[in-house]
């Protein structure tokens, strides 16, 4: 049986469908393997995924998840969900209301490790796991030495903290303030954050990379073990003293290019050659970088997209060159591959819905080591999905 693109791109409609889609696709093409790593023995072009309906497990404990704000994969293969729980309405979280309104659910904790088979095999946090928590969770990252890094957006969110895989605080940058006493945006202050998005890791320097964020506008580095200020900058590599600390206007389409950029500053990522990934969600785009802030490039996705933009982030292929950036876009509700050395979309998958394989504001996504793909939604998708990859080359 023939299988064409469009069979992949568009989903099926159920999870059932998509089971039995599952099985007529491995018959007609073998799933691509990846060496652990990234081999680039299969670097042939844009991959094709398909959903496992399969993953992740039920959660234990009648849990229920929220928001999925964060996402990240340990060096174990173990996958990680930073999710909100004051997403949830009383009619999800009926369980927990006073009285109680219904049988289900629970809301889970904040962070939670899932492994390969989607088992929940380790949670904790959450809004009241300790004082200072995030008032909204957004961004984690487990970094090679086994730590858990998370953020907020939320008001009076001005921190990244430390912990351990278990949930113990070992540090921060930044300071805790309530959501009504926290001091307005400030680029030039780097004692505190401004409501951080999301974290890279660069691992021989022992330097933490932050995209803050939702209420500065910049780039920021600090030391990981000392927790003390490196370097920064803003959009083109301007320094941070010539970052303005003004709200940033509804996005236009037709105007000039902005020279700044503008909330949110949504991920930053690392690539395997040193270079800085920023992601500059509402002006479309994203922008490279030298570890030092030297600006080297931009490229624009899909510029006409208003609203929540479309560059929410970006992961790497997990070929040696790493030569597509896989772009999850919440607004268009697809997952777009760029070629990484000119900025051109090379191919997409997804589309809006909430149907397994399907999108509903696409917030945050990781490879794995076998070179699946997983991807964490908010606004009502409140869930996770596995996508695993697919040769249609036969």
């Amino acid at each position: 049986m023939a299988i064409n693109h469009g069979q992949i791109h568009r989903f099926a409609k159920s999870c059932a469908e998509v089971t039995a889609l599952g099985a007529l696709l491995l018959l007609a093409a073998a799933p691509i393997a990846h060496a652990q790593g990234g081999s680039g023995k299969y670097d042939t072009g844009p991959l094709h995924y398909l959903v496992d309906p399969d993953w992740p497990k039920p959660l234990p404990n009648n849990w229920i998840m929220g928001q999925v704000a964060g996402l990240a994969i340990d060096k174990y293969d173990n996958i990680w969900a930073y999710q909100r729980p004051r997403s949830l309405d009383t009619s999800e979280n009926g369980a927990v209301q006073q009285p109680q309104r219904s049988q289900c659910c629970v809301p889970a904790p904040s962070v939670i490790e899932f492994n390969q088979a989607g088992d929940v095999v380790n949670a904790w946090g959450g809004p009241d796991y300790m004082p200072g928590w995030p008032n909204s969770e957004h961004g984690i990252l487990v970094d090679d030495q086994g730590y858990v890094w998370i953020g907020g957006n939320g008001a009076g969110d001005r921190v990244a903290y430390k912990f351990t895989q278990d949930g113990k605080l070992v540090g921060q940058i930044g300071q805790v303030f309530s959501a009504d006493s926290a001091p307005p945006e400030n680029n030039q202050d780097t004692t505190i954050l401004g409501q951080p998005a999301q974290f890279a890791i660069d691992e021989r320097a022992n330097e933490l990379y932050i995209a803050d964020g939702y209420l500065n506008k910049r780039i920021v580095v600090y030391d990981r073990n000392s927790f003390q200020f490196k370097r920064g900058w803003g959009a083109y590599g301007i320094p941070l003293s010539q970052i303005d600390n003004n709200p940033t206007t509804a996005y236009d389409p037709n105007a000039p290019v902005d020279l700044q950029f503008r909330n949110p500053v949504h991920g930053v990522s690392l690539s395997k050659d040193g270079l800085v990934y920023a992601s500059d969600r509402v002006n479309d785009r994203y922008q490279v970088f030298t570890k030092n802030g030297q600006f080297l490039q931009e490229a624009f996705i899909r510029p006409a997209t208003l609203g929540n933009g479309s560059v929410w982030g970006i992961t790497f292929s997990d070929d040696v060159r790493q030569k597509y950036l896989l772009i999850p876009d919440g607004e268009n509700n697809v997952v777009w591959e760029v070629l990484r050395s000119n900025g051109q979309v090379a191919g997409s998958f997804g589309h809006g819905g909430h149907q397994c394989g399907e999108f509903h504001w696409v917030h945050v996504a990781q490879f794995d080591s076998h070179g699946n793909f997983f991807e964490g939604e908010v606004d009502v998708g409140k869930r996770v999905q596995k996508f695993t990859p697919v040769d249609l080359s036969n």
